[in-house]
């Protein structure tokens, strides 16, 4: 049974969380590049799984458009604070991991990829490698058919934790950028390798052109 300290921390912290996220965002309003076919899959009614790396979580909510969407998170206790959080803002979770409930989490978003619903994974999370890509989104796609969108934050101004996946938090001042990548389609008799080699690919590219954005102005990502 959660202590009376802890029903206390789950009552507020998401609800100023999702406050200072908001303000956040307010402040920095970040440019948004290449989510064009992303908003055509959208128009011809095509649900997709966005993906993310776990470090530039904090905005990413602010940064979808969509009209949907659930997030694969974590069953850890901070992972009951984030989806606590993310329901703040209307989107949905499902609870799970690599560590912890995770074959029961992917079933559960194998049911939902039936739904229009977008849906949100962190390849890398919850704890690592970082920026290495994991085969949970892959059989998602496999089986769901659906396209996986690469998605990216970058910002000129910010704090690195010294946590495994070094967590940005951005500051107030300065430029901030979503980028999104082309769609992933898993394609007949792909092997889940295959797939993960070019969907690792195409996230780094994205990751990538997210900072290039920044330096048209002469700025670097943090």
């Amino acid at each position: 049974m959660p202590s009376v300290g802890n029903k206390v921390l789950l009552g507020t912290a998401p609800w100023l969380a999702a406050k200072i996220i908001g303000c956040l965002h307010w402040m920095l309003k970040p440019e948004i590049i290449g989510d064009q076919s992303l908003r055509r899959l959208w128009a011809d009614g095509q649900p997709v799984i966005l993906a993310f790396w776990h470090d530039q979580l904090l905005l990413m909510v602010k940064g979808y458009t969509g009209q949907g969407a659930r997030v694969l998170i974590s069953a850890s206790n901070d992972g009951e604070l984030i989806a606590r959080t993310m329901a703040c803002f209307g989107i949905g979770s499902v609870r799970g991991s690599s560590t912890r409930g995770g074959r029961a989490a992917v079933k559960e978003m194998m049911a939902l990829s039936r739904e229009p619903l977008d849906l949100v994974f962190t390849p890398d999370g919850p704890k690592g490698p970082r920026h290495v890509t994991k085969p949970g989104v892959a059989m998602l796609a496999r089986v769901s058919g659906r396209p996986v969108v690469p998605m990216a934050f970058a910002c000129s101004h910010g704090h690195r934790f010294q946590s495994w996946d070094r967590f940005l938090l951005p500051y107030p001042r300065g430029r901030a950028v979503y980028s999104f990548g082309e769609p992933l389609v898993f394609e007949k008799d792909e092997t889940v390798e295959s797939f993960l080699s070019r969907l690792q690919l195409a996230m780094d590219d994205n990751n990538h052109r997210a900072g290039e954005h920044l330096n048209q102005y002469g700025l670097s990502a943090v």
